[in-house]
């Protein structure tokens, strides 16, 4: 007799689709892209067929930058791409020739974006199905968009649902953070496997914001967190069980370690932020240029301009003044440059002085040491845990002390110094973080490979990813 039940399928056997959320929807930071690009590659290997869905609101640009990703418009819709071959055309020629070709359309997409970060524009509220959460005030934001809501509709259909990387989960990105858990609400409600991998959580003060992510955190299969500093025990104080937090380190760290040159470079690397979450002011500006130069023309070393962002060009305004004057700077890349080609600039240099984040992640990752500025405590928080994360290797330099002159010198000069000796420890961390976090993408893949009958157990499963060592 045959049986009643359908016949399992194993995760090669089924069409599986992997969505993303992206956090950085305009890529425009090539730390974010960094993630991305490690992410898609993990994916791509472990299912060569899978379709992998990036939630995004440049879909020409991501084609350019990653061929294998399937762009998702987070609106309007967001339904899963169609191919066509006109579509494949900017990942032929990639991004540094698609992307010059783009810029119109994407200097239009960034004002928009501008706007519509500013002040979302309020959407129609659905009535709540018996599925959905008590804690969700807004029952539209955990809807479809083709229900009246505003998640992308390509949700539903997910074999996986995954938050990459990023620091957006914290004060100084709210209108992100909220995003992304209406999307993991969504994705756990309707048992959709959902995790978060490489994120950097915090700091998180606003009072909506806790509420949110104590109503979805707990909820999700596992978040890995790039730091043990600071993120578990935030995630601990928002309901998430300790057997569901992972330590992991950054997702860029890999791809930053695989560019490494075999010596130490003999450039100095520099990167200023000025941003609204990391004030600085133009006479500080003017004194870091001063002694990041002074320091150069002691040493001998080029100065070597490492942008990362390139939203509203914010890095290459910032930085590219510091080195005004001085005989031997580096060409800067072009806008649309590859995270790759970022990384191995940054392997030509023997120390790196950054407000960026990122810009740490690929020299700590390839053995050099790093100089941190910051005048925020979102960014001592990153430094920080980035610095527990690789052991040594990194100086936080606070931009805002009185005797900053003497600070930055003295670390600039220190790091120079301990280069050689700094090189084999932070490799070695390096390799660390990178075995930690390809387990826990494992860890994620195994949620979808489980048998397709087994019934889900979100929120009682116990799940033990490994966690980076110490």
């Amino acid at each position: 007799m045959a049986s009643s039940e359908a016949p399992s399928m194993s995760a090669d056997q089924r069409e599986l689709r992997i969505l993303l959320e992206n956090g950085e929807y305009w890529l425009s930071n090539k730390g974010d892209l960094a993630i991305l690009d490690i992410t898609i590659r993990r994916i791509a290997q472990r299912w060569p067929s899978a379709r992998i869905g990036v939630l995004t609101s440049r879909p020409s640009l991501l084609r350019a930058f990653e061929p294998d990703a399937e762009p998702v418009n987070y609106l309007p819709g967001g339904e899963w791409s169609k191919w066509n071959r006109l579509g494949r055309v900017p990942g032929f020629f990639g991004p540094t020739v698609a992307g010059p070709v783009l810029r119109v359309s994407v200097a239009a997409m960034t004002r928009i974006e501008r706007l519509v970060r500013t002040a979302a524009a309020p959407v129609r509220a659905v009535k709540p199905s018996a599925s959905e959460s008590s804690n969700t005030k807004n029952p539209a934001r955990v809807a479809l968009s083709r229900d009246g809501g505003r998640l992308p509709n390509a949700v539903a259909d997910a074999s996986l649902v995954i938050a990459i990387g990023g620091g957006y989960l914290a004060d100084v990105d709210k209108f992100q953070t909220m995003r992304t858990l209406d999307l993991l609400e969504y994705a756990v409600m309707h048992r959709i496997p959902a995790v978060m991998l490489g994120q950097g959580i915090g700091p998180i003060h606003d009072p909506d914001l806790i509420e949110r992510a104590a109503a979805v955190l707990p909820k999700v299969d596992f978040i890995a967190v790039r730091e043990d500093r600071r993120g578990p025990d935030l995630l601990r104080s928002l309901g998430v069980r300790s057997e569901h937090i992972v330590v992991t380190g950054d997702d860029a760290v890999e791809l930053a370690y695989s560019t490494r040159r075999q010596e130490l470079g003999t450039d100095i690397g520099v990167c200023l932020r000025v941003a609204d979450y990391a004030p600085v002011g133009a006479s500080v500006q003017d004194t870091v240029g001063r002694i990041v130069r002074g320091v150069a023309a002691e040493t001998g070393a080029m100065l070597v301009p490492l942008i990362v962002s390139e939203h509203d060009s914010e890095d290459r305004r910032s930085t590219l003044p510091l080195l005004t004057g001085f005989p031997a700077v580096a060409r800067p890349l072009g806008r649309f440059a590859p995270a790759r080609a970022v990384a191995r600039e940054v392997g030509r240099c023997r120390i790196v002085v950054t407000g960026a984040y990122h810009v740490a992640v690929f020299a700590l990752s390839q053995g050099i040491p790093v100089v941190a500025l910051s005048t925020s405590s979102y960014y001592d928080d990153k430094f920080g845990g980035l610095g527990s994360m690789f052991g040594s290797g990194i100086d936080v330099v606070r931009l805002d002390r009185e005797d900053v002159d003497d600070l930055l010198t003295r670390a600039m000069r220190n790091a120079w110094d301990a280069a050689h000796e700094a090189r084999s420890v932070l490799l070695a961390r390096a390799v660390e973080q990178i075995d930690a976090s390809r387990l826990a993408f494992a860890r994620a893949a195994e949620l979808v490979e489980r048998d397709a009958t087994a019934p889900r157990e979100t929120n009682h499963r116990r799940i033990e990813p490994p966690t980076f060592p110490k």
